[in-house]
């Protein structure tokens, strides 16, 4: 197993497909033959599950930030390579979270997974700034539109305060010659560009039948996009993403073994 690497995918303002990337970038890693965990670090606004399409009843990160489950427990397998451990919906739950744990689940899964991905909430609060400095470094996601990008000023500012990394940025919802307005908002807010993501009806297609849209239609431009971001942080070329996706289509769409999930993760949290 290669080192694992933690990524925060971050906005200043909702809305702007942090969600969306988080999932289709784990996908994307994952067909690629990485082992990757997706956490809703989002306490508060959790719907990570919905688009995974998993169990409402499912036990979620609030069961373990509560001290009411383990790790693995909340740990569930979505396809080969791939697991995800959701946040609850209800307010209860939430109240009873204590988000300082957070550091204690990415470390346990850290110890089984090349890749975790946080899906963080926006806004300004403790559980959303926590996830920032817990990375090895944070993809900021923002949409082309004014009020996005001068929100996304804001989250920059939390991840230093955090004393976490960015890696740099990622536009979302572009239009033809997208790139181009995506390079000038990278500069002006002092990061390289990771990527674009061009606007794309396939995208809430995919949302809707709970499928990635890097499995749903892959060869949409999107889907295109998503995988080549997953190779700029994979630091390997596109196509070795999109060969290897291939070369393990038919087995990339079989759920993980939840058994060999907890255990492994069980063996990580004994050995801390």
């Amino acid at each position: 197993m290669s080192q694992q690497t933690v990524y925060a995918i971050a906005s200043g303002k909702g809305g702007v497909g942090k969600t969306t990337t988080t999932v289709n970038l784990g996908t994307a890693l994952a067909r690629a033959g990485n082992r990757v965990a997706i956490v809703d670090a989002d306490l508060g606004m959790a719907n990570l599950a919905g688009f995974v399409s998993l169990d409402a009843e499912s036990t979620t990160l609030h069961d373990v930030l509560a001290g009411n489950a383990t790790v693995a427990e909340a740990t569930h397998g979505l396809a080969e390579n791939i697991v995800a451990v959701p946040s609850g919906t209800d307010l209860t739950g939430y109240a009873d979270t204590t988000p300082e744990g957070l550091g204690e689940v990415v470390d346990a899964l850290g110890e089984e997974f090349d890749y975790v991905l946080l899906d963080v909430g926006a806004g300004v609060s403790h559980e959303t700034v926590l996830p920032l400095g817990l990375a090895d470094a944070v993809v900021l996601v923002t949409t082309p539109e004014p009020a996005a990008v001068q929100d996304a000023t804001k989250t920059i500012e939390l991840t230093e305060r955090a004393g976490g990394d960015l890696a740099g940025l990622l536009v979302t919802r572009t239009r033809p010659s997208g790139d181009v307005a995506a390079e000038e908002i990278a500069d002006s807010l002092g990061l390289p560009l990771l990527g674009t993501i061009p606007d794309d009806s396939a995208v809430r297609e995919s949302v809707y039948s709970g499928t990635p849209l890097v499995v749903h239609d892959g060869d949409r431009p999107a889907a295109v996009a998503y995988k080549r971001l997953a190779a700029e942080l994979a630091g390997v070329e596109p196509a070795e993403v999109d060969a290897a996706a291939t070369d393990g289509a038919g087995e990339t769409d079989r759920p993980a073994s939840s058994d060999d999930v907890s255990s492994a993760i069980t063996e990580a949290e004994s050995e801390r």
